[in-house]
C-alpha cells in the first residue's frame, strides 16, 4: 500500500515555484506546474512593450523583397511582426522564415506559414547558427526580427560568415515595476522551494527587483535555468548553489528539469 501511495503523489506535490516568465506568457506553465501538483508563484521579471516608434520596423517590413532570409528570435517577435506584416503586405514566397525556438515555430504555424529553417533540439542562437542552412551565407541578406538591445553573436556570426544583416527591432524589453513585499513575504516564510528564469536578462532584473533582502535569500534558494548560458550570468551575481539547466527554455522543458529535481530531491530526504 505505501508503494502504490508512493506511486500516485504528483511530481511537484508541496511545491512552490517561482515563476518570473512575463505575465502574458506564463498561464500556460503555471497550468503545467499545478497540474503536476505544485503551486506556482508569479513574479514577472521581464515586460514585454510596443515600440515608441514602428516607423523604422514598418520601413524593414516594407522592403521584405530584399532578403533572402527572416530570422524570429522568440514568439514575442513573430507576434508583433507578422501582425504588422500582414496589415502591410504578404510574405515574399522566396523568403526563408527561420525560428529559434519550438514556440516560434509553432507561432508562425498560427501566423499561416511555418518556418523553413528550426533547430530541432537546443532553442538557442548556437543552435541555430550550427544548422546546415546557416553556414553558407555569403552574398545573401538576412534580416532578424527581435526585441530591442538583444544579443549580438547571431547577427555577428552570420555577418563574419559573409552575410549581410539587418537587425529588425519589434518590441522593446524593459524591468517591470513590482511589489515585492509580497515575495518577501513568501521567502520569509519559506514558501519558494525553487526559481525558475529563462533568460539571462531575466535573471539580472530579479536580482535588482528584489533589493539586498531578496538577494540574500535569492542566493540561498534552487534555481533553474533555461539554458547553460545563464550560468555565468549567475556566478557574476553572487550565486553560490550549482544552477539546474533545462535543456532549453520551453514550458515542456523547464517542467520536465522541475519533475527530475524534485524526484531527486525526495530521494535524498529520504
Amino acid at each position: 500500500m505505501k508503494e502504490q501511495a508512493q506511486d500516485t503523489i504528483q511530481p511537484l506535490a508541496g511545491l512552490s515555484v517561482l515563476v518570473t516568465r512575463p505575465a502574458h506568457q506564463a498561464d500556460p506553465f503555471c497550468a503545467m506546474i499545478e497540474a503536476a501538483g505544485g503551486r506556482a508563484v508569479r513574479f514577472p521579471v521581464v515586460e514585454i512593450a510596443e515600440l515608441e516608434d514602428a516607423r523604422p520596423l514598418l520601413a524593414q517590413i516594407e522592403r521584405l523583397d530584399e532578403f533572402d532570409i527572416a530570422v524570429f528570435i522568440s514568439p514575442n517577435a513573430v507576434a508583433k511582426a507578422m501582425n504588422l506584416i500582414h496589415a502591410q503586405r504578404t510574405l515574399p514566397p522566396s523568403l526563408k522564415l527561420a525560428a529559434i525556438g519550438r514556440k516560434s515555430a509553432l507561432a508562425l504555424e498560427q501566423h499561416g506559414r511555418g518556418p523553413d529553417i528550426q533547430p530541432e533540439r537546443r532553442f538557442d542562437s548556437e543552435a541555430l547558427l550550427a544548422l546546415p542552412e546557416m553556414q553558407d551565407v555569403r552574398g545573401k541578406r538576412i534580416i532578424i526580427f527581435r526585441g530591442g538591445g538583444g544579443r549580438e553573436v547571431l547577427g555577428d556570426t552570420l555577418k563574419a560568415r559573409g552575410a549581410e544583416v539587418e537587425y529588425a527591432e519589434a518590441y522593446r524589453r524593459h524591468r517591470p515595476e513590482a511589489d515585492t513585499g509580497k515575495i518577501l513575504y513568501h521567502w520569509s516564510r519559506g514558501e519558494i522551494d525553487i526559481i525558475t528564469v529563462t533568460s539571462a536578462e531575466g535573471l539580472r532584473n530579479l536580482f535588482d527587483m528584489v533589493g539586498k533582502l531578496g538577494q540574500m535569500w535569492l542566493r540561498k534558494t534552487p534555481l533553474l535555468l533555461g539554458s547553460e548560458r545563464q550560468v555565468e550570468t549567475a556566478r557574476q551575481l553572487g550565486y553560490k548553489l550549482p544552477p539546474v539547466v533545462a535543456e532549453d527554455p520551453s514550458d515542456e522543458a523547464m517542467l520536465k528539469a522541475l519533475e527530475k529535481w524534485a524526484a531527486e530531491r525526495r530521494t535524498a530526504d529520504d
